[in-house]
């Protein structure tokens, strides 16, 4: 089995990642390293850690630098042939890891994928397995809500939750820009939509192992969104159109139109009666417009694959949990 290495970042993660830490070293397979980068948490997350120095590596931010960056970081640390992106309120089965790299051993086409992600408050539940896009261009966590034996076949997926995702050093290096594979205009939510976007665009492919199964406390879900910070309300917004400015063909726009036209303007009259504050965001948006379009230049001069876009997009019905919107 190649090189792997487990990415965690914390923010005020005391809660969870002592059991998150126990559960990576009871796994089944060898791990080369575990790197850990503290955004600047204000709790007692660093000193849950004291005690795994001998183990681990952590990096101190000085600063909450983000979800991406602070990946970004952890991955420039490592030489593996696999980085496991983890959240620390996840908790691995022993088998976990291996399960996945065993798979993407022996298929190098693939270059993400994830296991079973159950909730750790009800684990006959299903949390994520995998993403599903649909035409609307909105992204769900596949299966979320539903009975764990509704999801025991695994299968290609559009991609993976960041969760718990296992990325192929070599899909990480193929798809980077500006040596950024999580974009770190994103700060908070869809980095891992717009990771699996990107790929499929430049001909990767995704998979769901069925038979790799961990347990997620999933500290954001439906119906708590007014308690998160107004500044992650803004980045989740606004990271819709970061993706869709990067990513979109405009054959495949012009195809889902109605579909697309019709979740925003939605989306945009909820905003204005509920949470106006989000569309100061906008602004944001502008100035950004040079930077994603050189992005999607980028993307477009690396392009290996042709596939129809919408092979991928599905008008689903299965209950499932909004990525961040």
């Amino acid at each position: 089995m190649r090189k792997v290495s487990v990415h965690i970042v914390t923010f005020n993660s005391q809660v969870y990642i002592a059991s998150c830490l126990e559960a990576i070293f009871r796994q089944s397979c060898s791990i080369e390293r575990i790197i850990i980068v503290d955004n600047a948490s204000t709790d007692q997350t660093l000193d849950r850690l004291s005690p795994y120095e001998d183990r681990v590596d952590i990096i101190r931010n000085d600063m909450n630098v983000g979800f991406a960056e602070a990946h970004n970081q952890a991955i420039a640390f490592s030489d593996s042939d696999y980085y496991l992106v983890l959240n620390p309120d996840v908790c691995l089965d022993e088998h976990y890891i291996a399960r996945i790299v065993n798979f993407l051993d022996s298929n190098p086409d693939v270059g993400s994928a994830t296991g079973k992600l159950l909730l750790s408050s009800n684990h006959s539940i299903i949390d994520s397995t995998g993403l599903v896009m649909k035409k609307s261009r909105r992204a769900f966590d596949r299966g979320a809500g539903e009975a764990t034996e509704h999801w025991n076949a695994s299968a290609y997926v559009f991609g993976v939750s960041g969760a718990a995702a296992i990325y192929a050093s070599s899909m990480v290096r193929a798809i980077s820009i500006d040596g950024q594979f999580f974009d770190e205009d994103f700060f908070a939510y869809k980095e891992d939509v717009d990771v699996a976007w990107r790929a499929r665009v430049l001909g990767w492919k995704s998979y769901y192992c069925a038979d790799a199964v961990a347990y997620h406390a999933r500290g954001w879900q439906q119906g708590k969104r007014n308690k998160q910070p107004l500044y992650i309300r803004k980045h989740s917004y606004i990271n819709r159109y970061y993706m869709l400015i990067k990513n979109e063909s405009v054959l495949s726009y012009a195809a889902h139109f109605p579909f697309i036209i019709a979740y925003d303007l939605a989306s945009l009259g909820y905003l204005l009666v509920r949470e106006p504050r989000v569309l100061i965001v906008w602004f944001s948006l502008f100035k950004r417009i040079p930077s994603m379009l050189r992005k999607r230049k980028h993307i477009k001069y690396k392009r290996k694959s042709s596939k129809p876009a919408n092979s991928w997009y599905t008008t689903s019905n299965s209950k499932s949990v909004s990525k961040g919107d």
